[in-house]
């Protein structure tokens, strides 16, 4: 059964939980490895796999999402958010957004939202129907009850009485955190959140179950440890340090390089190696 459980993120409805293991236990056994740690088996990493929840049935003549779809404030805000991120990160390279007053976003804006990240590094090579269709799923997951209780049940499935390692990378930081907060019986002691979106207002934090309070969110598991690893370039992990809002967090810094948000390069960091075998360790 697997000792460290790993939760996803976005836009991998074209993959599969065994072919997510064969390459994500390996990147992990290896951080680890690297982090000085004693040696563990790919054996012992499994992965709570969801993405099948969002992939489209084929159907002659269905089309692929547009710049129009994206007519949900939760989509728009969350893209503005990342222009103005990306923006900041890259002045050279991402020109600011230049939307004023209240009025919401119009396909013009929003095309010219997607056009400025593709400009940048973080968005290299992502093409707009893809944003597009990643923006949709993390507003899913958020605002569908079914979607949220399909995603909840995979990771469910997935805890055994020998999981000690609970880790979420990008969207599924936020899966396993909700889960985590509803199953305080679970034997999780090393919580594990890569390149996590849990801090951004308004768009995450306050549309998290359990609703925060008084600013505050709900720190999951009394003996469970918190690790927050994040690339400073990261422009989904928009909040970086996540102690502020929920309390006893280590927020700890990590080079991914220019895939800044990659979940392999976060699982060979030996940050992170060192976070999950201090849980494996007790």
């Amino acid at each position: 059964m697997a000792r460290v459980v790993v939760v996803h993120g976005i836009a991998k409805q074209y993959l599969g939980p065994r072919s997510m293991q064969a390459t994500l236990a390996p990147a992990l056994v290896d951080g680890v490895l690297l982090s000085g740690s004693a040696p563990l088996s790919t054996e012992d990493v499994g992965v709570a796999f969801y993405g099948d929840w969002f992939r489209t049935p084929g159907h002659k003549g269905t089309p692929m999402p547009a710049t129009a779809d994206v007519d949900d404030p939760v989509e728009r805000e969350l893209l503005f958010r990342w222009w103005e991120a990306a923006a900041k990160d890259e002045p050279h390279r991402v020109p600011a957004p230049t939307l004023t007053g209240t009025k919401a976003p119009t396909p013009i804006t929003v095309q010219r939202a997607l056009d400025a990240l593709s400009r940048s590094r973080f968005f290299a090579g992502v093409g707009d129907r893809f944003l597009v269709g990643v923006l949709k799923q993390v507003r899913r997951y958020l605002a569908e009850p079914e979607t949220r209780a399909f995603v909840l049940k995979r990771l469910e499935a997935a805890i055994t009485e020998d999981t000690r390692v609970l880790v979420g990378h990008s969207l599924g930081s936020v899966i396993a955190y909700e889960a985590l907060c509803a199953h305080p019986d679970w034997p999780i002691r090393a919580f594990v959140t890569l390149g996590s979106p849990l801090g951004i207002r308004n768009i995450v934090f306050d549309r998290l179950t359990p609703a925060p309070v008084g600013g505050r969110g709900t720190r999951p598991g009394r003996e469970c440890r918190w690790t927050n690893i994040s690339d400073r370039h990261d422009v989904v992990a928009l909040v970086k340090e996540l102690d502020p809002l929920f309390g006893d967090v280590v927020d700890l810094p990590v080079d991914n390089g220019w895939q800044a948000h990659e979940l392999a390069r976060h699982l060979t960091a030996t940050e992170t190696g060192s976070a999950i075998a201090a849980g494996l360790a007790g």
